[in-house]
């Protein structure tokens, strides 16, 4: 005898900006305690972020903060569809200035992210999104927990790295 079972997974559009409010807050405070990035930037990031989240566009959202080109320190949001986050505050996301300080984001995207989409998507962006070649990986740095942020069965997953 067998048997299958599916599961399916559902959020709205209220669902992910629950989610993408927490992770604007980390933006806003890692702009400003980094001294790297004005807030206005963050939200604008934040915006993109949101937008292509709602529409099943977005994967990962890597943020590094560098010192002359040297990482000092990271975060790495993930996508999670499945429900199974837990919903944490926000926090624990001021960095240090540091001498030379820029803030790098990396976006990768789901495969339903075609030429088509990236076309019909580019005049709502706020941000002038260029493909990247650059490591995320942070092998120079040492992963240090992290928090998870939710709302229904949408949720980003956030690891730290220092």
């Amino acid at each position: 005898m067998t048997s299958t079972a599916t599961q399916t997974y559902s959020y709205t559009n209220t669902d992910v900006e629950a989610v993408v409010r927490r992770i604007t807050a980390d933006l806003v405070m890692i702009a400003i305690s980094s001294g790297a990035e004005t807030e206005e930037t963050a939200r604008k990031w934040a915006h993109d972020i949101e937008l292509l989240a709602k529409n099943g566009y977005l994967k990962t959202v890597d943020v590094t903060l560098l010192s002359y080109g040297v990482e000092k320190q990271a975060v790495r949001y993930s996508v999670d569809e499945t429900g199974g986050l837990s919903n944490d505050r926000p926090g624990n996301a001021r960095w240090p200035k540091v001498t030379g300080a820029v803030l790098r984001i990396v976006l990768s995207y789901t495969s339903a992210y075609t030429q088509s989409a990236r076309e019909k998507m580019a005049d709502r962006m706020k941000t002038g999104w260029s493909p990247s070649y650059a490591d995320t990986s942070h092998s120079t740095l040492s992963k240090s927990g992290g928090r998870e942020y939710s709302s229904n069965n949408f949720g980003m997953q956030r690891e730290d790295y220092c």
